[in-house]
């Protein structure tokens, strides 16, 4: 395990790995041998990298992706927790790429939607996904972003995009790393943001219109449909149903696109 020499606002160590199983493993390794709070495991290439549903796989090429995981020391996930890390991750986005800017969508509750420059469809594209997870007194945040690829695979290829397919631009391992410090910069300040919800929903993917959602777990199958009002004070998602004044509000599930949409 490689120590990186680059700027880490928690003021702990960044780790870097050729290959991996996922940074989410082996960051509950470290926080097993004490890491404090901050620590980071990036790697090249994660072989059993995943989403929320387990059986989601998160594909990636090696070198192509910037894949890491930062180990938080807190008793439970604090509100929000995906929602202010998806908000961090946005900003640095559009930071690392200007032309980005005010782009950057945030799918509730875990995904970096981009707009695909290089494709006719309509709607904007996967470009990073998030995992909180709490264990014995900490908490893992992983992190997905798809920088330099081209290509994506045939199945993927109309849900996901990368940085290099959204601005047109080459990016190098050197530049991954220098939108890793922007992402922790900009996490360490959002964790404790008291004006979080509005900038979310200032950039919340669907807000205001109409919405097919699956509650509870995100493979439930329990479909509904409304329309995404916006986020509560937990960062619970608002949907108002049809014909009904006030918001229903869910902790899990998951946005399915329409019917009627076009990709």
């Amino acid at each position: 395990m490689r120590l990186l020499d680059i700027h880490n606002p928690f003021n702990a160590p960044v780790y870097h790995e050729e290959t991996v199983t996922s940074t989410m493993e082996v960051s509950r390794l470290l926080a097993k041998d004490n890491a404090g709070h901050g620590t980071v495991i990036t790697a090249d290439f994660q072989e059993a990298g995943r989403g929320r549903i387990r059986s989601r796989k998160w594909e990636m090429e090696k070198g192509q992706a910037l894949a890491f995981t930062v180990l938080l020391r807190f008793t439970c996930i604090p509100a929000a927790l995906s929602l202010k890390t998806g908000l961090a991750v946005a900003l640095a986005i559009e930071e690392f790429a200007p032309t980005l800017a005010g782009k950057a969508l945030i799918k509730w509750p875990n995904d970096i939607l981009l707009p695909y420059a290089h494709s006719g469809k309509k709607s904007p594209s996967k470009a990073a996904g998030i995992l909180a997870e709490a264990q014995d007194g900490s908490v893992h945040i992983g992190i997905g972003v798809n920088v330099s690829q081209k290509q994506m695979p045939d199945f993927l290829r109309e849900k996901a995009t990368s940085l290099s397919l959204a601005t047109g631009q080459e990016y190098n391992e050197a530049d991954r790393f220098i939108l890793l410090e922007k992402i922790l910069s900009r996490l360490r300040d959002e964790i404790e943001s008291c004006d979080w919800k509005e900038r979310v929903e200032a950039r919340l993917y669907k807000k205001g219109a109409q919405v097919c959602f699956a509650k509870g777990a995100a493979d439930s199958g329990q479909l509904m449909t409304g329309t995404l009002t916006g986020i509560g004070p937990e960062g619970e998602l608002l949907i108002t149903p049809p014909g009904k004044a006030i918001p229903l509000a869910f902790t899990a599930g998951e946005i399915y696109q329409m019917s009627n949409e076009q990709s």
